[in-house]
């Protein structure tokens, strides 16, 4: 793992199985590799492009979170569920940190350095690309999963446990910037 995703992702660390962590690790710098964005830029640009221009938290800020989110309540539900409904963490992790790395191929930079969609994110959204992204580097399908199934195109399917979680945990991330648009 490169010293660049290492720095934006510290989360990777709790991910225990190191070919998971390795290939989740591989999957960013893939997508860094293919993208105009730069790694400075994901501490910039707004996570998504859907609250308007007054948006200030960053797309890392948002990603991180969910990742914390999504920690802590798999933890809660293995400590009050566990034997029932066990959560499988390192899945989980993978997964809620995967889960926008497609949104790095979907946002480029106008001329004024303002994020914005690109032309391949017109034809195809970040759980799709990321899906991409992930089964290049190896990632198991239980992961490719989580990040097809974390946003609304998942309503549609079964998600598993895991996917559940870190759906819940975008959208504890997101739903509340995006209800202020409506007031």
């Amino acid at each position: 793992m490169n010293d660049v995703i290492r720095k934006l992702w510290p989360e990777l660390d709790w991910i225990n199985d190191r070919s998971l962590r390795e290939k989740t690790a591989k999957t960013w710098e893939t997508a860094l590799e293919r993208s105009v964005l730069k790694p400075d830029d994901l501490d910039r640009i707004p996570f998504t492009l859907l609250c308007g221009p007054d948006l200030r938290v960053s797309f890392m800020a948002h990603k991180r979170c969910v990742v914390h989110i999504a920690k802590a309540g798999g933890e809660n539900m293995n400590k009050f569920f566990g034997k029932d409904l066990a959560v499988n963490m390192d899945v989980l992790i993978s997964g809620a940190i995967l889960a926008d790395v497609g949104k790095l191929l979907e946002y480029e930079l106008d001329k004024d350095g303002k994020a914005v969609q690109s032309r391949y994110g017109e034809y195809l959204r970040h759980p799709f690309s990321g899906v991409s992204l992930a089964e290049e580097c190896g990632v198991p399908p239980e992961v490719c999963h989580i990040i097809a199934a974390h946003a609304h195109e998942g309503d549609q399917i079964k998600r598993t446990t895991e996917a559940w979680i870190v759906h819940h945990a975008d959208f504890m991330a997101f739903m509340p910037f995006k209800s202020r648009l409506l007031v």
